[in-house]
């Protein structure tokens, strides 16, 4: 979809460092983020999955265990049934993964989606952070190496100066969003925390196989950006840039605005439903919705059950 300019004064267009840096004080300062604070669990062997859950060893099955952490590979070379067993650790692995698709650098009130994604990605890392987590990042951009995860500030600075540089413009090509979790979930240990900043058309092509394994053994939120003019659109003729060429487009029509929300609305819905089902948390964010409304989902000891 072609690019049209925020409505506000502000630049909206590419994030800044320093914005994203400024997203520290909404996070220090939501109330209940006191809270989360007790949350970090010590060290415990677990046969669950749970906050910083990381696999300790396999034992053989034994009534009552969890069937979701049979151990196949052993049980296929042993002939017998395992289990894995999981421990926590004090400092859990937040990971992000950055949506490179074209569909982001759009917008029509306050930022571009892709600069939402930034400022959602910064609410997640400063999260991360004030919970104690080694916090990286990776992009569905070709040769990019990603952020490997680190604590403290230091970390969570190198994740926002990413983010500030994946969305500062359009990349050349864009790797997809399901290679890029496919590469998360090598990465990645059982009980760590998985954000996903995308459009809802990038997860339409991500296996359901990968999301499903995914939600199973981590936390995993995505993030869907989306426009308002893209969920509601006008009753109104409007014109779209296309390089050089003008596409008039007649949103006053029945079957225009049929087709508009079976691309639109419709795919953000089903995406919904289909990450829901597998087990993974979903929330909208409109790039003209504070970027704060994530704070619940991401510090919130309940959200869990959200």
């Amino acid at each position: 979809m072609p690019a049209i300019a925020p409505t506000r004064h502000d630049d909206g267009l590419r994030p800044s460092l320093s914005e994203l840096i400024a997203l520290r004080d909404r996070v220090r300062g939501w109330p209940p983020a006191r809270l989360a604070a007790a949350a970090v669990a010590g060290p415990a062997a677990s046969p669950f999955r749970g906050r910083g859950m990381e696999y300790a060893e396999s034992r053989p099955y034994a009534p009552g265990d969890d069937a979701r952490h049979i151990d196949w590979r052993l049980s296929a070379r042993t002939g017998k049934p395992h289990t894995k067993l999981f421990q926590a650790e004090r400092e859990r692995v937040t990971l992000l993964v950055a949506d490179a698709s074209p569909a982001l650098y759009f917008g029509t009130r306050v930022r571009f989606k892709s600069v939402q994604a930034a400022r959602a990605g910064a609410v997640a890392t400063w999260a991360a952070q004030f919970r104690g987590d080694r916090i990286g990042a990776i992009a569905a951009v070709p040769g990019d190496p990603g952020v490997v995860p680190n604590g403290g500030p230091r970390g969570a600075l190198r994740v926002l100066e990413a983010l500030a540089r994946w969305y500062a413009q359009p990349p050349a090509r864009d790797a997809g969003l399901g290679p890029t979790l496919s590469i998360a979930a090598r990465l990645l240990h059982p009980g760590a925390s998985l954000v996903v900043l995308a459009d809802a058309g990038s997860l339409a092509d991500v296996p359901q196989g990968r999301l499903a394994t995914l939600a199973a053994h981590h936390d995993v939120l995505v993030v869907l950006l989306v426009d308002a003019l893209e969920m509601q659109p006008p009753r109104q003729r409007l014109a779209f840039a296309l390089g050089e060429a003008q596409v008039d487009l007649d949103l006053d029509g029945a079957l225009a605005r049929t087709r508009w929300k079976q691309a639109f609305a419709d795919q953000v819905q089903a995406q919904t439903r289909r990450l829901q089902g597998l087990g993974a948390r979903v929330r909208c964010l409109r790039g003209d919705e504070p970027t704060d409304r994530l704070l619940g989902a991401l510090l919130d000891p309940r959200r869990a059950a959200a």
